[in-house]
């Protein structure tokens, strides 16, 4: 069970929602956009170069199991729909396929800059609107860059593993793409079998927050330092 009520709960979800939708859907939409500029409109055709929400919300990883996580007090975590893209019609697919990956984490980083020189803006509104604007902002700042630096990690399918994938040899890639259907089975073990495997041997394990923290505390403090808030 959660240590809050669900008023407080509602309200710290009145700041996390509005940061964690805006962050998914640019993420999503920014792939459809970029394998659409570079020859392949698949995306496109199926309406996901989109900024409604709804088209690339998986009801499943994106509403029931961060909100059953959230419920229970436990670390956040959750997915889109992947958008579709048919790598073979980009106009160079190799190069193109790494350009399309990392078109995701470059937007969620950009909407991270966004935000914190945003929140310049958000401290000369009315007290409790400012208030509350100026908190989705930093979540939106600490949401993104999170999004984008988890994003690249490098195991298929996330946007990491493309990025390896259209470095190595063909060879090399065609074996390391093998990986692709056990990638997100690999990230929910790590992420939650492991610690609880530990925890029940007496230790204290948590893999992401060892590897991701430091790059992840690294970036905001950057943003925020560009934005004048450091």
């Amino acid at each position: 069970m959660m240590d809050m009520s669900i008023e407080q709960f509602l309200f710290e979800l009145s700041f996390i929602a509005p940061a964690v939708i805006v962050a998914i859907t640019l993420h999503e939409a920014a792939h459809g956009w970029a394998a659409w500029k570079l020859g392949d409109d698949t995306a496109r055709m199926l309406g996901r170069v989109s900024f409604n929400p709804i088209r690339h919300v998986d009801p499943f990883g994106t509403i029931i199991l961060p909100g059953m996580l959230a419920l229970a007090g436990g670390a956040l975590f959750g997915w889109a729909k992947p958008v579709p893209v048919a790598f073979h019609r980009l106009r160079n697919p190799r190069f193109g396929m790494m350009l399309v990956a990392l078109a995701g984490p470059g937007v969620n980083i950009l909407l991270a800059l966004a935000s914190a020189f945003l929140i310049h803006l958000a401290i000369l509104l009315p007290e409790f609107v400012g208030a509350w604007l100026e908190r989705v902002l930093v979540v939106s700042v600490q949401v993104n860059v999170l999004l984008a630096v988890f994003n690249m990690i490098p195991l298929p399918p996330l946007d990491g593993g493309r990025v390896v994938a259209g470095l190595l040899p063909p060879r090399l890639a065609q074996v390391y793409g093998r990986i692709e259907p056990y990638g997100i089975l690999i990230l929910l073990g790590a992420l939650f079998l492991l610690p609880f495997l530990a925890s029940r041997l007496g230790y204290s394990f948590n893999l992401f927050g060892t590897l991701l923290g430091p790059p992840i505390r690294a970036i905001q403090q950057a943003i925020f330092g560009l934005a004048g808030l450091a």
